[in-house]
């Protein structure tokens, strides 16, 4: 995966942050306060770096192999 998340340096606002900025949805926190990333509908924004950005080491954030990540097709 491109994108590491480490829970145990964020707060619980930051975790409850990435559930909602997130443009494709894909942070998801279960009941015990656990989040959880899938990585495969990433549209590579950037945004939870953004939202995590006061948390050093919250997350590691690397762009994709070439031809592996978003595909953008017309039509």
């Amino acid at each position: 995966p491109h994108i590491i998340i480490h829970p145990e340096v964020m707060d619980e606002e930051t975790k409850k942050v990435l559930t909602i900025v997130c443009p494709a949805g894909l942070y998801t926190m279960d009941e015990k306060g656990q989040i959880a990333f899938e990585f495969a509908g990433c549209l590579e924004c950037g945004t939870c770096r953004v939202a995590t950005a006061h948390c050093p080491g919250a997350m590691e954030w690397n762009h994709p192999r070439p031809s592996f990540g978003v595909q953008y097709r017309y039509g």
